[in-house]
């Protein structure tokens, strides 16, 4: 089977092909018990529609609303989007680089992609504080239940984390605030978010990551998973725990000839 890699990235808005829709399918069932209070996705159309598929899967969250964010767009890949990887490749020799820190003319630097995903994810931070915030004044710090409803912390993955990866109790320093969040974006952008977490937040990564799998693109509708933990509410000091990476599981039942080439 011939396998065509190309670039889509912010100049060719797309709509999801046939597979990409079993594929959002997939991990719509797979996160149908997880209960969202938030979900965002990147403005292109395949994640505008990734992502409405997901949430029609849910049985807790189908109303809820998506918020659309330029921010959270695919990298710009300039004069290579819309063609093969094997052209990307052939600049960047001729330029005497290497992939994928090449950029191409009209693109983004991986420091710009970068800079879009701290933006963002600070809005995140400061989102579930000001949550955090408004609950406590409408209902007063003493009259928080002790529990959160099983539906909310039902994810798929939970049997394969450790206790620590997915415990709140830290001592009383710091706890969860009750935003769970949906985002929906893109491959090379979540690598350099990625990137982001571990070498700007030192994020916490799954003790059988390799390296391979941390710089690897995620396949089309994989799934990760972090935890945050702001100590006291301090945006500064964002804590960051990966309990699992590019998950794609759901995917084994889509069917071997249903898998598509990766596009970015």
């Amino acid at each position: 089977m011939l396998m065509c890699f190309y670039f889509l990235g912010q100049g060719v808005d797309e709509p999801l092909s046939a597979t990409g829709f079993r594929q959002a399918d997939a991990a719509g069932s797979f996160l149908s018990n997880v209960k969202f209070t938030h979900v965002f996705s990147s403005d292109l159309l395949r994640a505008k529609q990734t992502a409405a598929t997901i949430l029609g899967k849910n049985k807790f969250c189908k109303d809820l609303e998506i918020k659309y964010d330029a921010r959270l767009r695919e990298r710009k890949y300039g004069v290579a989007e819309g063609r093969p990887l094997t052209d990307l490749k052939a600049m960047a020799k001729a330029a005497g680089e290497q992939c994928p820190s090449f950029t191409p003319s009209g693109g983004e630097t991986l420091d710009e992609v970068r800079e879009r995903a701290r933006d963002f994810f600070e809005f995140l931070c400061q989102l579930a504080v000001e949550l955090e915030q408004k609950e406590q004044d409408a209902h007063g710090a003493a009259s928080r239940s002790s529990g959160t409803p099983e539906e909310q912390l039902v994810f798929p993955w939970t049997n394969h984390c450790s206790e620590a990866e997915l415990s709140s109790d830290n001592g009383g320093a710091s706890k969860i605030l009750d935003a769970n969040i949906l985002v929906v974006s893109h491959g090379a952008y979540m690598r350099n978010w990625l990137g982001y977490f571990v070498s700007d937040l030192n994020c916490t990564l799954p003790t059988n990551l390799t390296k391979s799998q941390l710089s690897s693109v995620s396949p089309n509708t994989g799934v990760s998973h972090f935890i945050i933990k702001l100590e006291n509410g301090n945006l500064l000091k964002p804590e960051v725990t990966c309990v699992c990476l590019n998950q794609d599981s759901h995917l084994v039942d889509v069917g071997a000839e249903c898998v598509a080439p990766k596009v970015f």
